[in-house]
Parts: structure tokens; C-alpha cells; sequence
């Protein structure tokens, strides 16, 4: 049995783990790289088409982000997830193509213009398409034959809507093993959704490591998380400033919108909140009908009452980007939840170039921001930022909202891997930025008695 990481390796972004077993081949995870870890490229290093079968810990594109660029070199096997990231990718991977296409019109204007050949996308939307025909989904804690040999099972890792835990049972030469692959630890008391599973055994544990360097400013509570909103809100109000929001269109978005749902009533003042996202006006449906097995029991109380936990009279979806556009000249005080996340595309960039130099506005994150993103850039404090092109003054009111953290910190990760009964033979530590990754496996090894290495982009083991 053999494991190579193309992906995630000493950074955090672009999943992707080969596990060569029973005589499969089988990727953990093919998700594109972003910010700075894009430097690297898209491609693969092995031949798509030997590829046997993908399992998907959970929709977010830095997890399945590459799939349609798999099934457009070649790839034709099956791609095994949760029935919720199922629904997610039919949505992510189509908006991605369709961004990866946007964006090579864009570049193929400035090749054509320097002498140089157009740009082909990464993939297309029938490429998307294409590898979503090869999807089947499991319910949580079912265990799937691949080939003899070679099971799986999904258990839920309490990040997103669907996301999994994957368990590998491998029998090779009459030998008996297990691999778990975290994909990313939910943090705790999340809204929404349920808190991560615990498991108590595995032989060689692949894990995340994103905020291993910290703990969340405090043990945030939903109602903490709602507090910290109300009083963001009461003061831009009071200065009749726009809260500008940037998420991310799955999980994110949702999360924010059932506080603004608690929240909001509580007020005494209406609050205009604009989702400015097709994507996540998209992603906000499929949370709607994915209730079963995935809401934790706050959330599920809510729905028995017949309330929809992520709607609200002022909520006003924006799908036109012209409409989009008309928010930037409006004269009140509201909230505009936009994506990307990380503010390196879409609309949530004219939403900055129009509030960050405005000192009366507040920018409010409420997600990890990887190295080399504008969003990095502003919540590490920079004074002027690049925009569109322009450079802009940040004057505005900057909030990270700690509690909307969907990563373990330091101490979840280490009550995750400190609840196996007994220590694995390996663990691999990837999924963080090289500090980071590197010096949880030393505390790992000489905190905890483990085996564990942070390994390197490409790097095998024989286990």
C-alpha cells in the first residue's frame, strides 16, 4: 500500500491525496488550488486515466475543485461523497466552470493583444457536467465496497453541509488496515449543522492542520456569535455606515444568514440585508431541502416549528449583476453578503473598492483568508490595498468574526486526534501552511508519543 500527496502538502489549499491499494488507484479529494498555493498549478502529476475511483470529504472547490479537469483528461470512474455534497457540487463545480470560462475570454483579450495565443479554460461547463454524471452518494456511516479489498465509509466531520470523514479498510496479503482522512475538522457549536464525529481507531490517520497554530480568540458559543453580530450591526448603524460581508457560497453564507435570522428580530430597527451571490441564493436551497441527518438539534427544533431557520423579511436575494451594481449607490445603512470568501473574485470586489476607504463601513470576516489573497491582506492590517487595479485606503472597520470559524483550532484538532483509543502507526499532517503543518507534527510527535510527519508536495510513503 502506497500514499502520495498531490495536494495540501505544507499549504492549505488544493486537496488531493493518491492511495494506491489492492491494485486501485484511488484519489482522496482533487481540489484546485487558490491565493498563493495557485503558483504551483492546476495540473496533475499522474495520468487522470489511471485513476479508479475519487472520494469527496466535502464540496468546497479547494476539495473538488479539480474534478473537471479529472474527467476532462481522461478520468471515468466513480466519484464517491454524501448525498449533501452531491447536491453542493452540482451547483460549485457548474459555477466554476463558468468562472474558469469568463476568465479565459478575459486572458485571451490580453494574449491576443500582446501577439500571443487565446487561452483555453481549465475546464468548461460540459466538462462539469460530464464528471457529475460519475457521482454516487452515500448516507453517513454506510460502508461502500470499491474492489476486493478496498471499503470506505463517510462520517460526519461537522465543517459543511455533508462534509466527511473517510474511512479506508484496506485488506491486502491477508492484512487488515485502516486509513482515516479528515478533509477538514468542523469547529464546535456551529450553527447549523452538527458537531464533528469522533472515531477511536485507524492505523495511518491523514489529517488538517489550518489553524493549528492558534485557538479561536475564546470557546464561542452560538449566542456569543450572535452578540458579536448585534453589536457589529448597532454600531455601523449608529454611524450610518454598510456592513460589507464577504463569504464563502457554501456553508459560510448559510451560517450567517440563520444569526441574522435570531439576531434581526431583536433589533427594534429594520435591517436591509442584500445576498449578492447567484451561488450562494443556489447554495442556500440545497441547505433548505438537505435537513435530515445533517441539522443538529437546534436547527432541526426550528424546522419542526415550521420556520425556516434561513429566511427573514428583510432578506433580499440579488441574482442580476446589474441590480448588484445598483448597491454601491445606495444611500442607507444595510448589509451586503457577498462572495468569494477571500475576496479574489466576483462581486464582493466593487462591494471593497466602494466601502474600504469609507471609515463609517465595516468589513466582516467570517472566514479563513490563505496567504496571498486580498482578503489575508486586509484582515493582517494592511493601510492601502489593491482593488480592481486601484489602490485603495482602508479606513473602514475590519471584524473577524472568530466564532464563524468552520476549522477545529489548535485544541479541537488535538481532541480529535486525542480521541483514537490508541495512537496511530502514522499520522500525516497536511491541509496548513508550512509552519503551521510542520510544527503540529513536531507537537504531535513530542506532545502526544505519535508518528507523524508533515510531508512534502509529491512525496510517497509505503505503508
Amino acid at each position: 500500500m502506497k500514499i502520495t500527496f498531490y495536494g495540501a502538502a505544507l499549504c492549505v489549499t488544493g486537496s488531493m491525496t493518491l492511495l494506491e491499494a489492492c491494485g486501485k488507484r484511488i484519489l482522496i479529494d482533487c481540489g484546485l488550488s487558490q491565493g498563493s498555493d495557485a503558483k504551483r498549478g492546476q495540473g496533475f502529476d499522474f495520468d487522470p486515466k489511471s485513476i479508479d475511483a475519487v472520494l469527496v470529504t466535502h464540496a468546497h472547490i479547494d476539495h473538488s475543485g479539480r474534478l473537471p479537469y479529472l474527467y476532462k483528461l481522461g478520468f471515468r470512474g466513480p466519484v464517491f461523497c454524501t448525498p449533501a455534497t452531491h447536491k453542493l457540487c452540482s451547483i460549485m463545480l457548474i459555477d466554476s466552470a463558468k468562472i474558469q470560462e469568463s476568465d479565459a475570454v478575459w486572458l485571451t483579450k490580453k494574449a491576443l493583444r500582446l501577439g500571443k495565443k487565446p487561452v483555453e479554460p481549465l475546464y468548461t461547463e460540459d466538462d462539469a457536467r460530464g464528471i457529475l454524471e460519475y457521482f454516487t452518494s452515500y448516507s453517513y456511516g454506510r460502508t461502500v465496497n470499491i474492489a476486493p479489498g478496498l471499503d470506505f465509509r463517510c462520517i460526519d466531520a461537522g465543517h459543511l453541509l455533508g462534509s466527511a470523514f473517510i474511512e479506508v479498510f484496506v485488506v491486502e496479503d491477508k492484512k487488515a488496515s485502516k486509513l482515516v482522512f479528515s478533509g477538514d475538522i468542523g469547529n464546535l457549536d456551529q450553527p447549523i449543522i452538527n458537531d464533528p464525529s469522533y472515531i477511536s481507531h485507524a492505523d495511518y490517520v491523514i489529517m488538517e492542520s489550518t489553524y493549528a497554530d492558534r485557538n479561536h480568540q475564546a470557546v464561542f458559543s452560538q449566542s456569543q456569535s450572535e452578540d458579536e453580530l448585534r453589536g457589529i450591526i448597532i454600531s455601523t448603524f449608529a454611524r450610518g455606515g454598510k456592513i460589507i460581508m464577504p463569504t464563502f457560497s457554501v456553508g459560510r453564507t448559510q451560517e450567517v444568514l440563520y444569526l441574522l435570522a435570531k439576531v434581526l428580530p431583536t433589533l427594534g430597527f429594520k435591517v436591509p440585508v442584500y445576498l449578492d451571490s447567484p451561488l450562494s441564493i443556489k447554495a442556500t436551497e440545497v441547505f433548505a431541502t438537505c435537513i435530515a441527518g445533517y441539522y443538529d438539534k437546534q436547527a432541526m427544533e426550528l424546522v419542526e416549528k415550521g420556520i425556516n431557520p434561513l429566511d427573514f423579511d428583510t432578506l433580499i436575494p440579488i441574482e442580476d449583476a446589474e441590480k448588484s451594481k445598483t448597491l454601491n449607490t445606495l444611500d442607507q445603512a444595510c448589509i451586503i453578503i457577498s462572495s468569494s470568501g477571500m475576496c479574489e473574485a466576483g462581486r464582493i470586489r466593487h462591494h471593497l473598492k466602494h466601502n474600504l476607504w469609507k471609515s463609517e463601513s465595516s468589513i466582516v470576516f467570517t472566514g479563513y483568508q490563505a496567504e496571498g489573497t486580498l482578503g489575508r491582506s486586509i484582515v493582517d492590517g494592511k493601510k492601502m490595498v489593491k482593488v480592481l487595479g486601484e489602490q485603495i485606503k482602508v479606513r473602514a472597520q475590519i471584524y473577524k468574526m472568530e466564532g464563524l470559524s468552520g476549522h477545529a483550532d489548535r485544541s479541537g484538532l488535538d481532541k480529535w486526534i486525542g480521541a483514537f483509543a490508541s495512537n496511530p502507526r502514522k499520522v500525516f499532517v497536511i491541509h496548513g501552511e508550512k509552519e503551521n503543518a510542520e510544527l503540529y507534527a513536531l507537537h504531535l510527535s513530542s506532545d502526544m508519543g505519535m508518528d507523524a510527519v508533515a510531508p512534502a508536495y509529491g512525496q510517497s510513503f509505503t505503508i
